[in-house]
């Protein structure tokens, strides 16, 4: 998803060079589970919660910072095809734009971005793992994604719940901690998989929305009061 001219601005999700993922130190430990079954929980070696775990208490994975500019903004050259799991993660529990960090939110709802074929249906529910951007923005999103095409897919969502993350499970082999699986589809919240799951990126389902084109969505802003 590079862009083909150096851009002027880079989306604040965008992982930059530098930033490295953390050194492998995942723990297995075993915990009670429903009717007295063996089971386990992942964990660091020398885990944080406060940092390590979101609000539902699932294990992220840890990729380190590259320092901040006078704008609060990352440095280092961007990884255009990699999203930061962290600023993936805060801007979709925030609901702020994935370019900016300002509140996506608008009067007549949060704007997400998609391309003509991301979707086989526009049918809701829908779930995307990609933030939110505000109205400025969208169509400063879309040149930066080649793959959203000339005209993205607009999805103005009244309704776009927290539903669960994307990750790598892990498992036990030969008394190692390996990966044992990535599944394909986002887990939800409390599903029984999660506690052996280090997550990479936040989803929302889009319970209720209305799909238009940018230049709908621009349409439909400038007719408000106001």
């Amino acid at each position: 998803m590079r862009p083909t001219l150096r851009p002027a601005v880079v989306p604040y999700t965008t992982q930059r060079a530098g930033e490295e993922a953390a050194p492998d130190n995942l723990v297995l430990l075993p915990s009670s589970g429903s009717r007295g079954r063996r089971t386990y929980r992942l964990f660091y070696a020398d885990e944080d919660a406060r940092l390590d775990r979101d609000l539902r208490q699932v294990l992220w994975a840890r990729v380190s910072f590259t320092p901040y500019d006078e704008r609060r903004r990352p440095t280092g050259e961007p990884e255009w095809k990699l999203m930061h799991p962290f600023r993936q993660r805060v801007t979709m529990e925030r609901m702020r734009c994935q370019i900016c960090t300002a509140p996506a939110a608008t009067p007549l709802g949060s704007v997400f971005l998609a391309g003509p074929a991301d979707y086989a249906s526009h049918e809701a529910p829908l779930f995307t793992n990609q933030p939110p951007v505000c109205v400025r923005h969208v169509a400063t999103a879309a040149a930066l994604c080649p793959h959203l095409g000339e005209d993205p897919v607009v999805f103005l969502a009244t309704s776009a719940p927290v539903y669960g993350v994307l990750g790598t499970m892990y498992g036990l082999v030969d008394g190692r901690v390996e990966v044992v699986a990535q599944p394909k589809e986002p887990l939800p919240y409390g599903h029984p998989d999660l506690p052996t799951l280090l997550a990479s990126q936040l989803v929302r389902r889009l319970a209720r929305f209305r799909v238009l084109t940018v230049s709908e969505l621009q349409r439909d802003l400038a007719q408000l009061p106001g």
